[in-house]
């Protein structure tokens, strides 16, 4: 493959569907003009011709009409479906065009928490216990103790996460997880709530080449609306969250193996982040896996994670970049195909 490519960046942009009537919670998960502005200039700084292409359906018109590149750039997390986030990669492997980050199984797999959470647990790796909920019904399977924690089975960026979450009384399920149903249209995931320290860490690379390349911890500040990392708090981080890197140590080693070990059994690719937390013993617990991390250069936690182990953004770019390369070329090797 060559050194200079032409790449086609493929993003869902805020401000186009907030212009279409949608709310922000809707577009919580989609990007900013910053986080489109960086991501451009990086690529262009590394030598790379740039096509900007916008969403999806874009993306399918401009195929439609014939046009090819050597590589997407995909940061694309769809609107419509529980496996949304695997749209625009299922697209692209029909057209037989290379792409960043995970393939289509990967990102429906990891949008589904309680999917996730049964590969996980059937590798043996921990996970918080938990109920998936359809209805008022589900609940008297409940079979855990309180605290529970309560969030939407499909969803990122914390949405539906809020100061109700936490559930410390029985009393209290019914009524979040009618809002839940009522707000999300979808089942509710009942998990453990674990009280320890809450950390996320970063993978590069795919499969036997994926590497960690450091940890932060996620402070949650007092005047906070809520002690949870959701979507009122993220949107807001600069207030309300201090990110603390997490010092090299045994805590970071088997935080970081977790992750690694994660992003390898579900198959993640490039880069993904591993959201952790510590049980009451210490120990830490998967929460959730991001196989599209965000690419704000400072207002994302994988960007912050790369500027506290020296990686600049242009850097990281590159490295995103690189694997998908190398992932092709070794495609391409094993398929007897020159390069």
């Amino acid at each position: 493959m060559k050194d200079h490519l032409h790449i086609a960046l493929v993003y869902d942009l805020r401000d186009d569907y907030l212009a279409q009537g949608l709310d922000l919670e809707a577009v919580a998960e989609f990007d900013s003009p910053a986080t489109i502005e960086a991501l451009g200039n990086a690529i262009q700084a590394l030598g790379h011709r740039l096509e900007l292409v916008g969403n999806g359906l874009r993306l399918a018109s401009r195929l439609a009409s014939g046009q090819r590149w050597d590589l997407v750039f995909n940061i694309s997390e769809g609107l419509r479906g529980r496996s949304r986030e695997a749209q625009v990669p299922a697209i692209l492997e029909m057209y037989g065009i290379p792409y960043t980050f995970s393939d289509p199984l990967a990102c429906a797999l990891t949008l589904d928490k309680a999917m996730t959470k049964r590969v996980l647990l059937s590798a043996g790796l921990p996970t918080p216990g938990f109920l998936v909920a359809n209805s008022l019904e589900d609940l008297e399977k409940l079979d855990l103790s309180l605290p529970l924690f309560a969030k939407p089975v499909a969803e990122g960026t914390g949405k539906g996460i809020d100061a109700n979450s936490r559930i410390d009384r029985l009393e209290q399920l019914g009524p979040v997880c009618q809002r839940l149903w009522q707000r999300f249209k979808q089942p509710v995931l009942i998990e453990q709530y674990l009280p320890g320290r809450e950390f996320t860490a970063a993978i590069l690379g795919t499969d036997q080449a994926a590497y960690p390349i450091g940890t932060i911890e996620v402070k949650v500040r007092q005047e906070a609306p809520t002690r949870d990392y959701g979507l009122e708090v993220k949107e807001a981080c600069e207030r309300f969250v201090q990110y603390v890197p997490l010092p090299a140590g045994p805590l970071r080693s088997r935080i970081e193996d977790l992750a690694l070990q994660t992003h390898r059994l579900l198959g993640c690719r490039d880069a993904s982040r591993v959201d952790i937390r510590l049980d009451a013993s210490g120990e830490p617990a998967i929460l959730e896996v991001n196989p599209l991390p965000g690419l704000h250069p400072t207002h994302s936690d994988l960007p912050m994670i790369a500027q506290s182990a020296g990686i600049c953004y242009n850097d990281l770019i590159d490295r995103i970049i690189q694997s998908a390369i190398q992932r092709q070329v070794r495609s391409w090797q094993a398929a007897g195909r020159a390069s």
